[in-house]
């Protein structure tokens, strides 16, 4: 009798729980409207490559979304959508950082000088502050959220880095996007690849090792499709890390 009560109490809380989760995504949607973002990734980003030249045609609706996304209230938005809100903002003021030196720019790190990195330039708008890339990735997105699988969904406008995704992340599909674009990283022959005993792999995992809990194999192993996961456990303890080099030309055609 006492499982039957409990049973009949789980499935007439259910209805309500999904309410309370429409309701939040629907929420989350209303406070943020990617909709021009979406149109200029898909307009512009073609299998992680973006054309530069025509977005530059364009920088009106960057400029324009971007606007919008410094009048987003992120705290009240869930979790996820304002974990979704900051990659968005990154990848976004990326492609802005760019255009600000296009076409004269080869790479990203043309637009530093001796003095400041290009990450530590004040350009981001949220909420009426003014930060820079390093502090959305590392006084935001790391220590906030504490989800190594964003070092694949941000991108620093490189060959070397993660392929920008053709479409905004989103708080109803985050952990699925988030998922491919590990996996896709990993099982990408020219950044992820095993020669002999050696696992060759982006800098990015030297770069944040505690990130990845200092297990890279791991982490690798984690997101490997079949084939790769079973070479990379028949390696054992026989297993090297060596890190590639980095490509900082930029992501463009």
């Amino acid at each position: 009798m006492m499982n039957r009560s409990r049973h009949a109490t789980v499935w007439l809380l259910l209805p309500a729980a999904l309410l309370l989760f429409a309701a939040v995504a629907a929420a989350d949607a209303a406070a943020v409207d990617n909709s021009v973002y979406a149109d200029l990734l898909q307009k512009y980003v073609h299998n992680g490559v973006v054309d530069y030249r025509g977005l530059k045609g364009d920088e009106a609706l960057l400029d324009r979304y971007l606007k919008v996304l410094e009048q987003v209230p992120v705290t009240e938005l869930s979790r996820k959508a304002q974990f979704a809100f900051y990659i968005n903002a990154y990848n976004a003021w990326t492609l802005k950082l760019i255009l600000s030196g296009y076409p004269g720019v080869k790479s990203i790190k043309d637009l530093g000088s001796f003095f400041q990195s290009p990450w530590k330039k004040k350009l981001v708008r949220i909420q009426g502050k003014v930060l820079t890339l390093d502090a959305l990735e590392h006084g935001i997105l790391r220590p906030r959220f504490k989800d190594p699988r964003v070092h694949f969904a941000i991108v620093c406008a490189s060959k070397s880095c993660p392929p920008l995704i053709s479409v905004p992340y989103r708080a109803d599909t985050l952990d699925v996007q988030l998922d491919a674009a590990a996996g896709n990283f990993i099982n990408n022959p020219q950044a992820t690849y095993l020669k002999g005993d050696t696992l060759y792999v982006s800098k990015i995992f030297k770069w944040f090792a505690d990130d990845f809990g200092g297990d890279v194999p791991g982490f690798v192993a984690r997101y490997a499709r079949p084939d790769f996961k079973k070479q990379l456990a028949a390696r054992g303890k026989r297993l090297k890390i060596a890190y590639l080099d980095y490509d900082w030309s930029l992501n463009g055609r």
